[in-house]
């Protein structure tokens, strides 16, 4: 059965605050469903996350939702100053703007409903996140970073993100990024 994407302008994209509590979802994973529903509002209410849903605009209903923070890149991310350095180039960082870390943002968690899995809920979400750090950003943000699931890794990778390292074997993750830049207008 193929299914339809779901159009963009019936949907909502909000900021919950620590008084939202989301009562019902199901992504089909029960770290990141007890996320969203039991401990969301506390990660925020200690400034340690913010999280957004992705909504329904009649019903209100929640289709996915994702969870930030900030985070940089960082020299500790590869195996070494060789490897870094390669990666400032590949960025096309010029020589003056070469620091020890550059600022980024963690998609901590991204979760779909598997109601609506495999009709790009996930990737209209990726696209906000993204939009939000380019047209909105408030400071400085240069990657988005992400510690993707073995299991979620070829969605990352449809989505343009890449391997921060060759050598990054955790049996769980693999830590992915996406360059902010390659949305810049």
């Amino acid at each position: 059965m193929v299914r339809q994407c779901i159009d963009e302008q019936s949907l909502t994209f909000v900021r919950l605050n620590p008084n939202n509590k989301v009562k019902n979802f199901d992504c089909g994973d029960k770290d990141l469903n007890d996320f969203i529903v039991n401990r969301a509002s506390d990660f925020q209410k200690n400034l340690l996350s913010v999280s957004y849903a992705c909504a329904e605009t009649g019903s209100g209903r929640i289709l996915a939702y994702c969870s930030l923070a900030n985070d940089k890149v960082a020299i500790s991310d590869f195996k070494g100053k060789t490897e870094f350095n390669r990666f400032r180039r590949e960025q096309g960082f010029p020589n003056s703007k070469r620091l020890k870390s550059y600022p980024a943002v963690k998609l901590c968690r991204l979760g779909v409903n598997v109601d609506v899995k495999n009709r790009r809920i996930g990737t209209t979400m990726l696209n906000y996140i993204k939009s939000m750090f380019v047209v909105e950003n408030k400071t400085g943000c240069r990657f988005l970073t992400v510690d993707a699931y073995l299991n979620a890794v070829p969605f990352y990778v449809k989505n343009k993100f890449n391997f921060m390292n060759a050598d990054d074997n955790d049996p769980h993750t693999r830590l992915m990024y996406y360059d902010l830049k390659n949305l810049k207008m």
